[in-house]
């Protein structure tokens, strides 16, 4: 969602980072570029304005004249002030002492209430606890069906005593739920809403009958990332008629310019407590104000990173797999296994998009196609055990029926194979110390304390002239033979 915003800003601080010196009329030029990138993503001007002051007071001060290296100060004053408009520190959901915990969902209609109530179910049951989802949005067509179905998708019960489609009264129908969550011992209430096109009076009144009947321990605005700057008087409408405890960001995995996420903490004074990533019921994540700074500097979110590995993952299973591949016993098998794990994490783009420096990949990570694991998982489960644990018996008729098998080509099954036999080699010698020979890096590096392998008597080096080849040859990496032109680095077409 922040692509044009990092871009734009990553641009801004290379500039900077190129003088050694910073006088006041290069920290105004960079601020006027910061403040023409923030109006751009559709942040509101009030929450630009206040940013912007921030920042100035900061970079004229002391904190930058007397820094070692001043333009990296300016960096680290521009993520500090962002991490601020987001919110500041994380905050957590506030749960009851004495159960249920009552959760009343809030928002214009398509703000993605439903799918999140859902999503929240699903995180709040991984967490340990019993949820009940209620359907209250008895207006809109087929919204207590649509919770229903995703209620009985992420394994949470729903509580929907009323059809919808204009028939019910939603105050009663959340009344209810409440008795019935306390006689059933569910430990969270989930109420999911009406929304309107709109705000109007009667958006308002239902939400704060609802809110007296219920008395919630929590008043979550949920908000769709992509409509800009009117989430300014969306979001202040809802503080001032119904009284939010705190924000949800829907589709903030959208292309838009990122400027709701941007203004709304600031301007409901409400810090973000959630966001929703994906389609999928998994991608929903704690909001952290510090690291969405990171994402938008074009830093990485290698925390949150790291926690999903941790919870897709199994700690026993990743160390019996660095055995495996320490002894050149991995095969396909394991590799299908890693590919599931991997899986678990959500979408690859999404993972890849949190590295540092994602934003300079940015047209590569477009064209990730993530059917590919499909494809490649077709392929292998196509295969007998037997072909699987020893990749070497694989002749043309066993390729031939593995390709009919999974829907593919021979061709597709022989690539499959080659890049698997390279980096089981590559795993092998990275597991070992060494180095995979790539391009431009010496190979063979072993670990400290480690002597090297004396090169064997009699045997001739390298005749290429190719320093990518020599590498590749002494890792013992067979590259690809083509007919066609080389590439850059003699590496084929």
């Amino acid at each position: 969602m922040f692509g044009n915003l990092s871009e734009r800003l990553v641009e801004t601080f290379k500039n900077l980072r190129s003088k050694g010196k910073l006088t006041a009329a290069d920290i105004d030029a960079t601020l006027r570029e910061i403040r023409r990138a923030l109006l751009e993503a559709d942040v509101a001007l009030e929450v630009v304005k206040n940013f912007i002051a921030a920042v100035r007071e900061r970079a004229l001060g002391d904190e930058v004249s007397k820094a070692l290296n001043p333009a990296q100060q300016v960096v680290q004053i521009v993520q500090e002030e962002l991490v601020a408009i987001l919110g500041g520190e994380q905050r957590r959901l506030s749960f009851a002492k004495n159960p249920p915990t009552v959760i009343m969902l809030a928002g214009l209609q398509g703000s993605g209430k439903t799918t999140l109530a859902g999503k929240l179910a699903k995180w709040l049951k991984d967490q340990g606890q019993t949820p009940i989802l209620v359907a209250c949005d008895l207006q809109r067509p087929n919204a207590v069906n649509q919770l229903q179905v995703i209620g009985e998708r992420v394994g949470v019960p729903v509580f929907a005593p009323e059809a919808g489609n204009g028939v019910g009264n939603p105050v009663t129908v959340a009344k209810d739920a409440i008795k019935h969550a306390k006689q059933k011992q569910f430990s969270v209430v989930i109420v999911d809403t009406a929304g309107r096109l709109g705000i109007d009076e009667e958006l308002m009144k239902q939400a704060n009958d609802i809110r007296k009947a219920t008395d919630p321990d929590e008043v979550l605005f949920v908000i769709d990332s992509m409509i800009g700057q009117d989430a300014v008087n969306v979001a202040k409408a809802f503080e001032e008629g119904v009284g939010i405890t705190g924000v949800v960001l829907t589709k903030l995995d959208g292309d838009a310019r990122g400027g709701a996420a941007l203004s709304v903490a600031q301007v409901t004074g409400k810090p973000i407590i959630f966001a929703s990533t994906g389609e999928g019921m998994e991608a929903f994540e704690p909001f952290y104000p510090d690291r969405m700074a990171s994402r938008i500097l074009d830093m990485g979110d290698i925390l949150t990173l790291i926690e999903q590995a941790q919870k897709s993952f199994d700690e026993d299973q990743a160390r019996e797999m660095a055995e495996k591949m320490a002894k050149d016993a991995f095969t396909l098998e394991d590799f299908l296994d890693q590919m599931q794990q991997l899986r678990k994490m959500g979408s690859i783009k999404n993972m890849l998009a949190m590295m540092p420096g994602a934003n300079k990949l940015k047209n590569q990570l477009e064209n990730i196609d993530e059917k590919e694991i499909d494809h490649t998982e077709a392929i292998i489960r196509s295969m007998t055990i037997k072909e699987r644990k020893d990749p070497k018996i694989l002749n043309g008729s066993r390729r031939l029926r593995i390709a009919k098998g999974s829907g593919m080509t021979v061709t597709d099954v022989n690539s499959l194979v080659n890049r698997f036999e390279q980096a089981a080699k590559m795993m092998k010698t990275m597991s070992r110390g060494g180095n995979p020979g790539i391009p431009g890096m010496p190979t063979g590096l072993a670990p400290m304390g480690r002597p090297q392998a004396k090169k064997a008597k009699g045997k001739k080096g390298s005749k290429s002239g190719n320093p990518a080849k020599r590498a590749a040859e002494a890792a013992g990496i067979e590259l690809p033979k083509t007919d066609k032109g080389g590439s850059a680095f003699g590496l084929g077409g």
